[in-house]
């Protein structure tokens, strides 16, 4: 037995083997003996998946770069098999309310990969500078849009002097730019913790000292101190900031369904007219351009049906929130516009490499912190479209998270820590939130308890990381250890 057929047989037993035993034992009720069975049947087939992508190198190459979507897929797909809890219904709104929700995050991950400054885990900072201008438009007591509003405007000079200096720090760290990130991340947590948690009425004076709160502060106030007027509370209502940007405009999710598919279409035919016409904007692909409309086609005829039968269970769908989904597009349309512009190409260049851009005359250090500001302050944009849509602050953990989940989605969307596109974050958000969608469900129809799938969550966050930083660093000796060869 050579070495590449036992590696085949060690994959397929320890992955087919696992996958099979609980697939089996919780779709069939065969329990453990169930599970013997479906360890084998799992095995077997996965060797024999592993046998066929031999004879075809191209897609064993396809699937080899893109393993961490693959594995998304097929946890996607055996949710649904093993699930029966979770309807159709219940499934669409909860994932394209996560979809809307967390879509800008991702999108401010692009620009700093194009610069070679890989996954910036500093867009926690951003998120920072969202929490604090929430907090200071909740004292104030501004309302509704004009206080979204007012959030932007607050957290966008903190989120550029913030960026500012995350960008100083990562010129003085090159090739470590993630690690420094995660370092700053949490270093500029603890400031934020200190501010909060202590200086707020203890350093910083709210309240006459003695002073009965109620007397001297409003309602709102009173609601975001502590009791003793002594920090943040734990959790803050936004109040009217709720929805303050999806509320502006909505549409009914069927209406919204049929413009998105013929928008989408559109886009489509127009993208292989230009490739087929100028063969300089890449490959045209007949292939995907007629699978793609066939879907979209497909979800027209769907939605004209619910809309003419007037399904009640579809017909009931949480409205779209326009407002927001335009914000969407255009940061999309703006990032590949950014992306051809002569600043766009500059990113490119300092990404591919910082000497040769240096001797073309551009300012990689300069260029290096521009792409971090950028994605600093359209993170905490990011954070305030998500916090609005949330309704509730988590003072000191909501931040926390923002940075793994976002970089672990665009890994699962395709990304790498060298090539990102808004493609990888729209896929990276749709299979991300189908795994927290179906997790808990999953551990029950699989062990018996939902707690099983609340773990696997955080499992699976750092897991894709840590292979896709493994992938990254094993092809990168394997790279060079061509290039010695050559």
């Amino acid at each position: 037995m050579d070495k590449k057929t036992l590696r085949n047989l060690i994959v397929s037993v320890v992955i087919g083997g696992f996958l099979g035993f609980f697939a089996l034992r919780g779709l069939f009720g065969g329990g453990f003996l169930g599970g013997i069975v479906g360890a084998i049947l799992g095995a077997g087939i996965v060797y024999l998946i592993a046998y066929l992508l031999s004879l075809f190198p191209k897609l064993a190459s396809f699937l080899a770069n893109n393993i961490v979507t693959v594995i998304f897929v097929a946890f996607v797909l055996l949710g649904f098999m093993v699930t029966k809890e979770i309807t159709l219904k219940n499934y669409i709104e909860q994932l394209f309310e996560s979809v809307f929700r967390n879509s800008f995050l991702l999108l401010s991950l692009i620009i700093p990969v194009i610069a070679g400054l890989g996954m910036n885990f500093g867009i926690v900072i951003g998120a920072i500078s969202a929490q604090l201008a929430l907090i200071l438009v909740r004292w104030f007591d501004i309302p509704s849009t004009l206080g979204f509003v007012a959030c932007i405007v607050a957290s966008t000079p903190l989120a550029m002097l913030f960026g500012w200096l995350t960008g100083k720090l990562y010129n003085n760290t090159r090739g470590q730019e993630m690690i420094a990130g995660l370092i700053v991340s949490y270093f500029a947590s603890g400031i934020y913790l200190f501010i909060l948690l202590f200086a707020v009425g203890g350093i910083i004076p709210v309240a006459a000292k003695g002073a009965i709160l109620k007397e001297v502060l409003t309602r709102t106030q009173r609601n975001l101190l502590n009791p003793l007027g002594v920090g943040i509370r734990v959790s803050v209502d936004l109040g009217s900031l709720k929805y303050s940007l999806d509320g502006i405009w909505r549409l009914p999710f069927v209406t919204f369904t049929i413009i998105a598919a013929v928008g989408f279409l559109a886009w489509l035919v127009i993208q292989y007219m230009r490739k087929k016409k100028n063969p300089s904007l890449g490959k045209s692909n007949l292939l995907l351009t007629i699978a793609g409309s066939i879907v979209c086609v497909f979800f027209v005829i769907i939605s004209a049906i619910v809309l003419i039968t007037k399904n009640a269970t579809y017909m009931a769908l949480r409205p779209a929130p326009m407002a927001t989904i335009i914000v969407i597009a255009l940061l999309a349309v703006a990032t590949n516009f950014l992306l051809k512009t002569k600043l766009g190409q500059d990113f490119r260049s300092v990404g591919q490499s910082q000497q040769i851009a240096r001797v073309s005359g551009i300012n990689v250090d300069r260029t290096r912190i521009l792409a971090t500001v950028i994605s600093t302050v359209l993170a905490a944009w990011g954070m305030l479209i998500f916090l609005q849509n949330i309704g509730t602050l988590g003072t000191y953990t909501q931040h926390s998270q923002i940075g793994m989940f976002a970089v672990a989605s665009m890994l699962v969307g395709g990304a790498t820590t060298s090539k990102a596109a808004v493609k990888n974050a729209f896929i990276g958000v749709l299979l991300f939130q189908s795994m927290f969608i179906l997790s808990p469900a999953m551990g029950r129809a699989l062990f018996g308890n939902p707690l099983y799938g609340e773990n696997f969550r955080t499992f699976m966050v750092y897991g894709v990381i840590a292979i896709a930083l493994g992938l990254y660093i094993w092809r990168g000796l394997k790279a060079a250890k061509n290039k010695v060869e050559e």
